[in-house]
């Protein structure tokens, strides 16, 4: 079995990712801020960074922040990936990086780039929106007397362990380059997700559509940031909303 290390093991996705490859035997080690013995904070090159990568086969990368610096922490990866001789490095993007106009997409990609020029043996992996992510969304909006939802918008969220399965699937196995993207089972409107979640969550608030103006969200209108076509993710947001609220509404 190889040794990987998992950046941002202990996030939402990376700590899944991380559970799966231990289960199959691999030694994993976990890189994250926090967390002993490799706590690094990969916007700063070093000797801790060193060591986290030296004797690593594979580095699978889910560290990421819509706050800025992903870009130079892929920099420092990378060299030290580099210097370690690692063989491949796995990057989970998201569908549509290349096709809205959007801050954090914009980040991404960018990544990406870094991740298919580094020299080093690659994959990526784009999914489309973790549930995770719309519960957030829809806790933070339903704070107001009116949620308030850009019209016309739809999305395609993919059940976070579906991702982690593919990720560990992919980890396993060599260099694949951009592999097929991988999207949630069903395209939905925000309208008909957000009422999904107030129902599973006991709450009542009206939803009001605001038209939105700018580029990026007329790319999410036209699906942008949309796989219908890769519809191979299993879980609905449904099932997720009923399993995580299974004992009543999470603060």
């Amino acid at each position: 079995m190889t040794t990987i290390l998992v950046t941002g093991g202990t996030g939402t996705l990376g700590r899944l990712v991380t559970e799966r490859l231990r289960g199959k035997g691999h030694e994993v080690r976990v890189l994250s801020r926090r967390t002993q013995p490799y706590a690094v904070d990969l916007r700063e090159s070093g000797p801790g960074l060193d060591a986290a990568v030296a004797g690593v086969d594979t580095i699978v990368h889910c560290a990421s922040t819509p706050r800025g610096g992903d870009e130079q922490a892929a920099a420092n990866l990378i060299r030290a990936a580099h210097k370690a001789g690692v063989a491949h490095l796995l990057y989970i993007s998201i569908v549509g990086v290349d096709r809205v106009p959007f801050g954090y997409y914009r980040t991404k990609l960018a990544v990406e780039q870094q991740v298919e020029r580094s020299g080093l043996g690659w994959t990526v992996l784009r999914a489309t929106q973790f549930h995770d992510l719309l519960v957030t969304l829809f806790q933070a909006l339903s704070k107001s007397p009116v949620i308030l939802l850009p019209a016309g918008v739809s999305d395609q969220p993919v059940a976070v362990a579906e991702v982690a399965d593919r990720m560990a699937e992919l980890a396993a196995g060599g260099p694949a380059g951009r592999v097929e993207d991988m999207g949630g089972p069903e395209v939905r409107t925000l309208r008909e997700l957000a009422h999904a979640y107030l129902a599973a969550t006991g709450r009542r608030r009206p939803i009001m559509n605001v038209p939105l103006a700018g580029q990026a969200y007329r790319d999410f209108r036209a699906g942008g940031h949309l796989t219908p076509e890769r519809a191979v993710g299993k879980g609905t947001f449904e099932a997720y909303l009923a399993d995580r609220f299974a004992t009543g509404p999470r603060k």
